[in-house]
């Protein structure tokens, strides 16, 4: 029910999925009326819930007031209840982000270990392959603590969904010495160090920027401020770049020719830096597994995200996060922070 578009884009990406995904079954939450086009779909069930998350509600809203929401009930598909084993092993969303997050938080809680969420995905390199980036937005202000945990987490992430046991990390900054850098900054390649030196990650060191298009590492961490302007920058270049490359088409004489004769490469080039593709944000450090879809994709993009998810369920994401995890001495414990209350708390399948 959330995003820009609603139904009107993720009931034609989910009959994609379902089609192109022959062993996937999908549980569709919300307004049955809205999503009256599925009923009758192999593989597939409505799940009826009467509220719907806006993409301008507070956070406050969605926690409290809309119990019924679509967003809150699909959450509450991944939990166990009853000694019956959750309904769903993955949510995909594309509401919104910050009430996403909240009740995600809230509902599942997070894994022993792990203070705060991240929120992760991948972005095209030139080493013909994706880096993946985290935290992207879920934590404005993180200690260094914070930045080793993500480092924990995208590991994790990495090893389960493309195979890479030992995959590289590297710690955004602003130049690769050591020296260089934000306190925080300094404190978390410290930390980073000792778990490399532990064996605990393959720490590569510091990474600018452009490092994460020229695929340097598998994964880069940074807080979610920076991680966000980064996402949304890189974004807004590649639609500036297929923007160029239409309106070259649209122009007489040599500047047309020229672009006939490179529109080969142009074609890949476009294919490979399309957001699209890489549609579908996972948010790490969860007892649940939960994928953010951006709220102005299309039907293609959705398509991705649910791919993506269904990918990272079936790998058992949770599992190895909450494996890696415990196996490691890397995660410190939380600072003054209560123990989590076990009893009771969701878990993923």
């Amino acid at each position: 029910m959330g995003g820009d578009h609603g139904p009107a884009v993720t009931l034609p990406a989910c009959k994609a999925f379902l089609d192109s995904h022959p062993q996937a079954q999908l549980l569709l939450v919300g307004q049955p009326a809205a999503l009256a086009a599925a009923q009758g779909w192999p593989r597939c069930r409505v799940v009826e819930a009467s509220e719907v998350v806006t993409m301008d509600d507070p956070v406050e809203v969605a926690l409290r007031r809309k119990k019924d929401s679509s967003m809150r009930v699909a959450i509450s598909q991944l939990i166990a209840a009853n000694g019956a084993p959750p309904a769903a092993q993955v949510c995909v969303s594309a509401g919104n982000t910050g009430a996403l997050m909240a009740v995600a938080r809230y509902l599942l809680k997070t894994l022993e270990g792990i203070d705060r969420p991240a929120i992760a995905t991948v972005m095209p390199n030139r080493a013909d392959g994706y880096t993946t980036v985290l935290d992207l937005g879920a934590n404005v202000d993180c200690t260094a603590e914070h930045l080793l945990q993500f480092a924990v987490l995208g590991s994790a992430l990495v090893a389960a969904v493309d195979g890479k046991e030992e995959p590289s990390v590297g710690l955004l900054n602003i130049g690769e010495e050591a020296i260089k850098g934000s306190e925080t900054i300094k404190r978390a390649g410290e930390l980073l160090r000792e778990a490399a030196a532990d064996g605990q990650i393959n720490f590569h060191g510091n990474v600018e920027g452009n490092d994460i298009f020229k695929g340097t590492t598998d994964i880069v961490v940074c807080d979610g401020f920076v991680g966000n302007v980064l996402l949304k920058s890189a974004e807004g270049l590649a639609t500036m770049l297929t923007d160029f490359i239409k309106q070259e088409f649209t122009r007489g004489g040599f500047s047309k020719l020229a672009a006939l004769v490179a529109l080969p490469v142009l074609k890949r080039f476009k294919h490979r830096v399309d957001p699209r593709r890489y549609n579908g944000a996972a948010l790490l450090g969860l007892r649940g597994l939960v994928f953010k879809s951006h709220g102005s994709a299309d039907a293609f993009a959705f398509e991705q995200a649910l791919g993506r998810a269904y990918d990272a369920a079936r790998n058992r994401l949770t599992d190895r996060v909450r494996d890696r995890i415990s196996l490691s001495q890397a995660v410190p414990a939380k600072a003054g922070a209560a123990p989590l209350d076990a009893a009771g708390t969701a878990q993923a399948a």
